[in-house]
């Protein structure tokens, strides 16, 4: 039997309590199995019923549910390839019991390329997906990876794209997907510059580059205490003024590629009467909220503090970090206690901080 997937939607962020889940699956477990393995009412019998108590849990929580064996279901949390959500699919799968008919699962695992993918009538496999890497001058450490599709042409781009994220999402398993390539673009075969190589190598290669990387920054001079922190300003397109308060002395750290997760938090406040720009009250608020995440995200911890710029009526603060489960789990926690404000989060990979590029040119 195959996997039968659902997403859920619209959570908001709830109090995570993964006993409660767990303790609540118990009293359903054996209903659960039954309508799993008979492939009876899937949707109604089980899909409905366990996500609204997922949703009371944390938000962007997919799952996948199928036979994994004769006798066992399977049970798979994703969050789709979120960075942001991906600790929270491992915390609740690490607090799950051990029960014999069932196996829970954090994030989909890797699988062989011989489990190809359909999807929009094309096929995905692992004979007809190639790949070759590509060298980024100045950014040694960058893994860009050009694919090639054999069957691409101008009119089904988007449904390879699509289709080749499935398949690398399928094969390398979601947290490799997320997390080892930097960047990457599709092409067609005729347009290939270098040697290819069969995609069923990829593993391979990213493990080799990753132990390069590792054994590179394992030994990597401390961050210096000093901190020196400037104020920039500059103007907007539309013309109201932008000032950002960064830590310069990180910009020229030589080993920046260590802390490449970014967080960046993203506070709206309203500054329509001073240019866009905080009022006093407001300016004292948003800073409190930011020493509350500078407090929490420790430089001994793997932590650096970059700065935040103001304009157009938004704050945004920005971190690097070694892992990116620390941000994950800090700053929502500190965000729910702050309904006064609309805040987001972002975290994604940046290993030489290009983002923060426009403050030294």
């Amino acid at each position: 039997m195959g996997f039968f997937g659902k997403e859920i939607r619209n959570i908001g962020n709830a109090t995570r309590n993964y006993n409660d889940f767990w303790d609540w699956f118990l009293t359903k477990e054996k209903d659960f199995y039954e309508i799993i393995k008979n492939h009876d009412h899937i949707e109604s019998g089980f899909f409905d019923i366990i996500s609204p108590k997922l949703k009371q849990i944390n938000q962007g929580y997919y799952f996948l549910v199928g036979m994994y064996d004769d006798s066992t279901v399977e049970l798979i949390i994703t969050v789709d390839g979120e960075i942001k959500n991906i600790v929270f699919a491992e915390e609740i799968v690490d607090a799950s019991p051990v029960l014999e008919r069932w196996k829970f699962t954090a994030l989909k695992p890797e699988m062989d390329a011989a489990h190809g993918i359909q999807m929009d009538g094309l096929e995905f496999t692992g004979e007809n997906i190639l790949f070759y890497p590509n060298e980024s001058e100045g950014y040694p450490d960058e893994i860009d990876i050009t694919f090639v599709y054999e069957g691409l042409i101008p009119g089904n781009k988007e449904s390879v794209v699509k289709g080749i994220c499935v398949f690398l999402d399928n094969f390398l398993g979601e947290l490799n997907f997320a997390t080892q390539i930097d960047t990457f673009n599709i092409i067609s075969k005729e347009e290939a510059k270098k040697e290819l190589i069969p995609v069923i190598k990829l593993k391979d290669f990213l493990a080799w580059r990753e132990r390069e990387f590792t054994e590179k920054y394992k030994n990597v001079k401390n961050i210096d205490d000093e901190e020196q922190f400037s104020v920039l300003e500059a103007s907007l397109q539309n013309g109201l003024p932008l000032i950002a308060t960064v830590n310069t002395s990180l910009l020229t750290y030589d080993a920046k590629a260590s802390y490449p997760w970014i967080s960046v938090i993203r506070m709206q406040y309203e500054g329509r009467s001073n240019n866009g720009l905080p009022e006093n009250d407001d300016h004292e608020r948003l800073n409190e909220i930011e020493e509350k995440i500078i407090n929490k995200l420790k430089v001994e911890e793997g932590h650096l503090y970059i700065g935040h710029e103001s304009a157009d009526n938004l704050r945004e603060c920005y971190f690097a970090s070694k892992d990116f489960r620390d941000p994950s789990r800090v700053i929502p926690k500190i965000i729910v206690e702050h309904p006064e404000y609309e805040i987001s989060l972002e975290i994604y990979k940046d290993k030489y901080w290009q983002s923060f590029e426009r403050y030294t040119i």
